[in-house]
């Protein structure tokens, strides 16, 4: 039931931003996506959505659970939310660092097309919520009403044999499409990858770090 349920999502998001065509494009600052880089390995499969690096187990949802969202002008966007699970496997506590600008991203070829990563309001992400709408995120209305402008942070410290789950949403502008994603690390750096097909099947977002505490 939980895979309809997202498939169902990822529908609505394909539908309502293809609908959204006909919208001026965001104001934000736009930066450029990154290429992605070989040494960066994230897999999109249903068995295979858990890295390991260094003692550390990241676990991500993959696919989002979202819809339309439409603004005080009246521009319409579609958004979507995922979630991730950083477990600490190590003796040595961990310092999680992540930060979304406030920059919106160009997604090429598709001109006037935009995406822009942030981190909702609500850090309450349990497993249970995985059927929810939203994966039961709550707060993101209010948020995107004023927050959309702005840069998000996360820091938090991971015990040994701990383990922390929060969400990551983005908020895409006519950019139809089927999408993936989740986060990666490279050395101690963190990367956001997602794809949305058609228009790009993999990028690579700078966002922070995992440090090992002495």
């Amino acid at each position: 039931m939980m895979k309809y349920v997202q498939i169902y999502a990822l529908l609505l998001i394909f539908i309502f931003c293809t609908s959204c065509k006909g919208q001026n494009k965001t104001e934000l600052p736009k930066n450029d996506i990154k290429s992605e880089t070989k040494d960066v390995i994230a897999s999109y499969g249903p068995d295979d959505n858990k890295l390991y690096r260094q003692g550390v187990i990241i676990q991500n949802s993959l696919g989002p659970k979202g819809g339309p969202y439409t603004d005080s002008t009246g521009k319409r966007f579609g958004y979507g939310i995922f979630w991730t699970r950083v477990i600490n496997e190590s003796a040595t506590p961990l310092e999680l660092t992540i930060n979304f600008p406030a920059d919106s991203f160009a997604i090429p070829p598709s001109p006037g097309s935009y995406l822009k990563l942030f981190l909702p309001p609500d850090d309450t992400m349990t497993l249970d919520k995985e059927s929810l709408y939203d994966y039961g995120a709550k707060g993101l209305k209010s948020f995107l009403d004023t927050g959309l402008n702005k840069p998000t942070t996360l820091q938090r410290t991971i015990n040994p044999k701990e383990e922390y789950l929060f969400y990551i949403g983005a908020i895409s502008y006519q950019s139809g499409g089927m999408v993936r994603a989740g986060l990666v690390l490279k050395d101690q750096d963190l990367f956001y990858r997602i794809s949305i097909i058609p228009h790009f099947d993999s990028a690579l977002f700078s966002c922070g770090h995992i440090i090992f505490k002495k």
